[in-house]
């Protein structure tokens, strides 16, 4: 593919060679926008955006091109609030069952579950918990108990075509304490099953140490200072939790990381 000069830019970019006189950015990137647009440098895109940025005008080609495409129509952001308390109390129950449907092309939010559960073993939440959390008394009594959730999250997943075998989705979690431990454990202890898409995940602590090379000790305060975001809302909140999930996720995919599962199959 040539410019208006002759040159091939993607060989040159290609292969590093390419030294362009100031005069030429213009041109350059007017051609590589007309191209991009057209469709005719796919699967060039990541290669252009890396040879540029080694020149130094990357924000101006990130700005020109997509990110590359995820292997999923969707990721479901997913992070529960327990029961909890010092020393810890069992069995721990759900409390808040939050997820966002991002879309996995624009990593936008496209829906909201978002739901308080009734915990049954232990009624009464405990002064640590509400610290931690955010979580009032007043905020769980009389809410539906687990299992009438679990089926409208079900209902849910239908009602926004997740559950069409042909729509690829995961959850993604901070850690895999949510779909390993948690979900999976109130489960056995009330005797109700699993769903199978609860079974896969992808683990944003593991998604962010491919991606930057650095393991996030503190979780999500860690990820958020690594990218320079600032923190959403309030920490533990489940709701809030997964709006910086999902924030982190979009720019992580923005540098050009994609995403897959972390968890081990059941």
């Amino acid at each position: 593919v040539s410019d208006a000069s002759g040159c091939s830019m993607v060989a040159l970019l290609h292969t590093g060679a390419a030294k362009f006189p100031r005069t030429l950015l213009p041109r350059v990137r007017q051609a590589v926008r007309s191209l991009l647009a057209a469709g005719v440098l796919k699967g060039y895109g990541s290669i252009v955006s890396r040879k540029l940025a080694s020149h130094g005008f990357g924000a101006s080609m990130a700005a020109m091109s997509s990110f590359p495409p995820q292997r999923y129509h969707y990721f479901l952001v997913l992070d529960f609030e327990a029961t909890c308390d010092k020393p810890q109390i069992h069995p721990q129950e759900i409390i808040e069952f939050p997820i966002l449907k991002l879309n996995g092309r624009t990593m936008e939010i496209e829906s909201t579950f978002h739901m308080y559960v009734q915990p049954v073993v232990h009624p009464q939440l405990t002064p640590f918990c509400t610290e931690l959390t955010g979580i009032i008394q007043g905020m769980v009594d009389g809410q539906p108990s687990l299992q009438q959730v679990l089926e409208r999250v079900d209902e849910w997943m239908a009602k926004e075509g997740l559950l069409d075998p042909s729509v690829k989705s995961i959850f993604v979690t901070c850690g895999d304490w949510d779909l390993k431990v948690m979900l999976p454990g109130q489960c056995q202890y009330l005797g109700l099953p699993v769903a199978d898409y609860f079974k896969q995940w992808i683990n944003l602590k593991k998604a962010y140490s491919f991606a930057m090379g650095s393991w996030p000790k503190n979780g999500l305060l860690d990820m958020n200072k690594g990218l320079n975001l600032q923190h959403i809302g309030r920490p533990h909140s489940g709701i809030d939790d997964c709006k910086n999930i999902a924030n982190i996720m979009k720019t992580l995919a923005h540098r050009g990381f994609i995403f897959k599962q972390t968890s081990k199959p059941f």
